[in-house]
């Protein structure tokens, strides 16, 4: 799985934040959304899939990866 953010379609609402604290961030300068890390778990799949939803800027993406690696 792969996260993206466009920080230009960030509306700093705090969203990812809020549902998952250990991927996202705030920076401190703008309040825009930063990734905390770039490898995930399994079992924060589910929680990074429900941030892209709940982000009312659409700034955050989630990539599915296939089998051996590809895209689904």
């Amino acid at each position: 799985m792969r996260v993206n953010v466009d920080r230009d379609r960030c509306c700093s609402s705090g969203m990812c934040v809020m549902n998952v604290p250990e991927v996202f961030d705030q920076d401190d300068q703008d309040s825009l959304v930063t990734l905390r890390q770039t490898v995930f778990r399994p079992d924060q799949f589910d929680d990074l899939r429900l941030a892209a939803q709940l982000c009312p800027g659409g700034a955050i993406t989630v990539t599915e990866d296939g089998p051996a690696g590809t895209d689904r």
